[in-house]
């Protein structure tokens, strides 16, 4: 099994930059590529959960890794719209992995979705579902 390496910078400590190294298995790849296809439908305007992805892709209990995919999101082409993947109440939890701690939130209010303390609001309006939205049997 082939090991791809990925690194992240977490965030500047007292002028020094720490650097995550994370390994990920051609099969974590796979998923990965799944989930930016997933987000990439999610319409302007319209949000979803890291779960919620994670359910649509078969593996419910995922989330955790639809949130890592999230966290790579930024160095995709085609561009992956990772501001419009909350937690499951409306947090903006993913923000501390844009380029400024307010990019998140202004992405979305300029999408219509309106947020407050870093959570939507009318979530519940706002949502998106691939399990319903993206069904090919309907």
């Amino acid at each position: 099994m082939k090991i791809q390496e990925v690194f992240f910078i977490l965030k500047e400590v007292i002028g020094v930059t720490l650097i995550y190294k994370m390994n990920y298995s051609q099969d974590s790849q796979n998923f990965f590529q799944l989930v930016y296809q997933v987000c990439r439908e999610i319409p302007k305007g319209r949000v979803t959960s890291y779960g919620t992805i994670a359910k649509y892709l078969g593996s419910g209990r995922s989330s955790r890794m639809v949130g890592w995919a999230m966290n790579n999101a930024h160095q995709q082409n085609p561009p992956v719209p990772a501001h419009r993947v909350v937690n499951r109440i409306g947090l903006l939890t993913g923000k501390s992995h844009f380029s400024h701690p307010k990019e998140m939130e202004i992405l979305l209010q300029k999408e219509g979705v309106a947020v407050k303390n870093d959570k939507i609001i009318n979530f519940k309006k706002v949502f998106w579902d691939p399990n319903i939205e993206l069904n090919l049997e309907a």
